[in-house]
């Protein structure tokens, strides 16, 4: 249990995990209550679709900005700051809901602000994890954060879909403003050393073309976040599409639209839960190929599944398969990327990984609306398998650069040969995965 658990050593992780549990409850809550607002307000996949897309496309126009930020300024107090503003996006949307007044529109904008800040919070959060427990337990945290994140998910959408169908959607909206309280609380009680300014700082537009330069000529972080953002704009769309499969494809309701929420969760947290036992890198390359298969191939049975235990399980499957194939990746980033760029390349990973997810969120509202949400749920899954096959050819760059950055420091400055496609050399084949 120790393995499991060893970055809750760090006091200043344990007060962030502890405030991030509450609110992502309440996210979840959110997420599930607005997606149903929307659906009965409208009856429409291009409208689900579209507020999705809302929510999202901030990643995908701010990330690497929100990267440069992170670089540059205080990230306790950056990710402090999203967190008030999101507490106020909530009061928001609950008070529009519960005076009756609320429209398809302001839930559009609303997102579109909450994606906003969103995006400067998980470029500040992931970066700041590193601040918190140092790179040795940095897979650790990753994997107990996502844990943290996947078990919101499991109890949200439950505790969402009694809310909604007892007392309405609003006082979900509520839940979720109050549960921002922890978080703040967590980062106002932590003990860090005071923050300096880094040394030496060019122009915010030089700043980001030195992140950009990284990621565009560094071979294995431009394999991971390629695969990333391709499955993000394929797969990830599932998720807006679900009050459809809840409503007309299972018929049922709101209950059944948390519990197939609340299935994706549990499957993540199983997943979450491997990753926090996982020790050093070693498969973690090869983990990233088959988890996507896996996260894909569970959503193609899905898609045609009619009967709600069969749907659940696979959907289980798909949550294990995504959080797997996603901590992988940004644990293997952030174990590759420079300290001083670390920031940037979160930014660049935070855009590929729910930047893309709009674009896929718009075309799968259309695309529903057109041929109906399970086949458009499938030929995404088809495009996402294809993908990893071609990660999978440049797997060997990602497991050079892995073995490259956990040697030891002596070691690691003397030069290891770039491996061909084809191979690697026998003895780092033994040592790598």
């Amino acid at each position: 249990m120790h393995v499991l658990t060893r970055a809750l050593r760090h006091r200043n992780f344990k007060l962030f995990l502890s405030g991030q549990f509450l609110s992502l409850i309440g996210t979840w809550v959110q997420n599930v209550a607005q997606s149903w607002l929307a659906y009965r307000l409208t009856h429409s996949s291009f409208m689900l679709g579209l507020i999705g897309f809302a929510e999202q496309i901030p990643y995908l126009v701010l990330a690497p900005v929100a990267g440069v930020v992170a670089d540059r300024m205080n990230r306790r107090w950056l990710v402090t700051l999203t967190q008030i503003l999101a507490a106020i996006q909530a009061l928001a949307l609950a008070l529009l809901t519960l005076f009756r007044v609320v429209t398809p529109m302001q839930i559009f904008w609303l997102a579109l602000g909450l994606g906003t800040v969103g995006v400067f919070d998980m470029t500040g959060r992931q970066s700041f994890l590193v601040e918190m427990v140092g790179k040795e337990d940095l897979m650790n945290a990753i994997a107990l954060n996502s844990s943290v994140y996947n078990s919101g998910r499991v109890i949200g959408p439950a505790i969402a879909g009694i809310l909604v169908a007892v007392i309405g959607e609003g006082w979900c909206f509520v839940v979720n403003a109050a549960s921002f309280v922890g978080v703040i609380v967590g980062l106002l009680m932590m003990r860090l050393p005071q923050w300096q300014r880094p040394h030496g700082l060019v122009s915010p537009v030089q700043h980001f073309r030195e992140g950009w330069e990284y990621v565009r000529h560094h071979a294995p972080s431009r394999a991971l976040l390629l695969l990333l953002g391709i499955s993000s704009l394929a797969n990830y769309p599932f998720l807006v599409l679900m009050p459809i499969f809840a409503d007309r494809v299972l018929h049922g309701g709101p209950k059944t639209l948390g519990i197939l929420m609340t299935s994706t969760g549990v499957g993540a947290v199983a997943g979450a839960l491997y990753m926090a036992g996982r020790v050093g890198i070693k498969g973690l390359s090869r983990q990233i190929t088959v988890s996507t298969i896996l996260y894909s191939g569970s959503l193609i049975l899905f898609a045609f599944s009619r009967n709600i235990p069969f749907s659940m399980l696979v959907l289980a499957l798909a949550g294990m398969g995504m959080l797997l194939s996603v901590a992988g990746t940004n644990t293997s980033l952030q174990t590759i990327v420079p300290d001083p760029l670390r920031g940037r390349v979160v930014g660049f990973y935070g855009m590929m990984f729910l930047g893309m997810a709009p674009i896929g969120s718009l075309l799968a509202g259309w695309a529903g609306g057109l041929i109906g949400a399970p086949n458009t749920v499938a030929i995404g899954a088809v495009i996402a398998i294809l993908a990893a096959f071609a990660f999978n050819r440049q797997r060997p760059l990602v497991r050079q650069a892995l073995i490259q950055a956990t040697m030891p420091q002596s070691m690691a400055m003397v030069p290891v040969p770039t491996p061909q496609l084809g191979g690697m050399p026998a003895e780092q084949e033994e040592t790598g995965d």
